[in-house]
């Protein structure tokens, strides 16, 4: 017993410390991963100058789209076969591989070229960072459910997540900050992290399971891909004018594109019932913890993830410019308004967690969408010309409810799920993150282009005649397509 106990402990004291290597690496991961996911979307327009591009032509509105959404479409698409790749392979190698590939990637947007061919040159990086980022989100939750014990996971979880989420927020204010600066800044901050975390990530991560060897569902991979591809390609050529309409929803490509991927991702289900090794094990669906709480990611996804892109476009459009910003300023001073959001989510994130673990996790999640839901009824009474006080109450308020829901719910998909399963469980909870972004940019792009659509032309024209603008000129600037505006 005297031998035996000193073993015993070293390999406890082990375990414990790799425990919060695995934490404090997979934190930086999702932190870099989503500041990058946000940092483009209030830069953009230096990013476009910089290369050469016209952020307000029309032409270029499909290059503006894909540069924002492409990152999260690949990362959708990628990350439950990925999630099944690390059970098979060691999801930590799944996570290094990650982390490397969005290192290469990000240095080479970092030496983006100027001119022709810098679009699609900007567009493509963008993806493959998307396929590193994809790699790294769908083996980090797995990573930490297998490291942590039961009592722990909530608060491990709760870091991570406040890490991604709250990564999505300082991604805005980085990007506002840099884009005054120098355009190319937005992209080098991610290589100094993007090295040490890749180097640290080879160096400190080990599987504490044994992989399961298994075979590739070539078939399901493909078809899984495609269906969702086109349909989350459908939804982002679904918000871009077509012809003389505002919108594209009714056109033959989108709804080839909307209904060919959703009769492939049926045959994906038909697919994943009868072969003997499928990417996606179909039978988690049992589970009830596991069906309900993707389901109510997906549904709190959809409600958040246009909420930021709104509030961005209505500070810098309309509120900073009321009050004085000159709109060269407004990306900075946008991300700085949108701080108590940030702070909600952060505070109620780091709270919600280990009170989980105490008092479980349902009230906790139940009740942050509540409060949500409440602070979003809140928010559409506001006048276009708020009070700043009561904008960042309801906002702070708002993050609060994001933060109490996701981490405990997150910490109830990953307890209801087998230990072998966890990796393609995490790329489920990724895909219903990360897909309910895309459907939920569409679903808000799509109102807001209905109201200008409806209401801006005329005002718009009215209002430029009225401070001297030759009338045929004021009526081609109130006939720009909504998007343009």
């Amino acid at each position: 017993m005297d031998q035996i106990t000193p073993r015993h402990d070293l390999a406890s004291e082990k375990a414990d410390r790799h425990k919060w290597m695995v934490l404090s690496n997979t934190t930086l991961g999702m932190l870099v991963a989503f500041v990058n996911s946000s940092i483009i979307l209030i830069s953009l327009p230096a990013v476009f100058r910089g290369i050469g591009l016209k952020p307000l032509d029309p032409a270029n509105t499909d290059i503006l789209l894909w540069t924002i959404m492409g990152y999260m479409v690949v990362t959708s698409v990628l990350v439950v076969a990925f999630g099944r790749l690390g059970d098979m392979f060691g999801r930590a190698r799944i996570y290094n591989i990650g982390f490397l590939v969005f290192t290469l990637a990000s240095i080479a947007l970092s030496l983006m070229p100027t001119g022709p061919g810098a679009a699609l040159y900007l567009v493509g990086m963008r993806i493959v960072q998307g396929i590193g980022g994809a790699l790294m989100t769908a083996t980090s939750t797995a990573l930490l459910t297998d490291a942590f014990p039961p009592q722990q996971r909530g608060l491990a979880l709760g870091i991570n997540t406040m890490a991604a989420i709250g990564g999505q927020f300082v991604g805005l204010i980085t990007g506002g900050l840099l884009a005054d600066i120098d355009w190319r800044l937005v992209f080098w901050v991610s290589v100094p992290l993007g090295i040490v975390g890749t180097v640290w990530s080879f160096v400190s991560l080990r599987d504490r399971r044994l992989p399961q060897p298994g075979r590739l569902d070539w078939f399901g991979n493909i078809s899984f891909a495609l269906g969702l591809v086109l349909v989350l390609t459908g939804i982002t050529d679904g918000i871009q004018p077509v012809g003389g309409a505002v919108m594209a929803w009714g056109s033959p490509k989108v709804l080839i594109e909307l209904i060919l991927g959703v009769a492939i991702l049926v045959a994906f289900v038909a697919i994943e019932r009868r072969v003997q090794q499928p990417m996606f094990d179909l039978t988690l669906f049992r589970i009830r913890a596991f069906t309900l709480g993707n389901a109510a990611s997906l549904l709190s996804s959809v409600a958040r993830g246009g909420l930021q892109f709104m509030l961005i476009i209505w500070l810098q459009g309309v509120w900073l410019p009321l009050h004085g910003t000159s709109f060269e300023e407004t990306p900075l001073w946008a991300g700085i308004f949108m701080l108590p959001l940030t702070a909600g989510f952060l505070i109620a994130g780091f709270v919600s967690g280990p009170l989980s673990d105490r008092f479980g996790p349902r009230a906790f999640a139940a009740g942050g969408m509540v409060l949500g839901a409440a602070s979003f009824v809140a928010l559409a009474l506001l006048p276009a010309d708020f009070p700043y006080g009561l904008f960042a109450a309801l906002i702070f308020l708002n993050g609060v409810g994001s933060g109490l829901f996701v981490t405990p719910n997150a910490t109830q998909i990953m307890n209801a799920v087998p230990a072998r399963e966890r990796g393609q469980a995490s790329g489920v909870r990724a895909t219903t993150l990360n897909a309910g972004q895309v459907l939920s940019i569409g679903i808000f792009f799509s109102l807001m282009i209905l109201g200008l659509a409806w209401t801006l032309p005329g005002v718009m024209e009215t209002r430029l005649i009225a401070q001297g603008m030759p009338a045929a000129v004021a009526h081609q600037v109130a006939a720009a397509p909504p998007v343009a505006t």
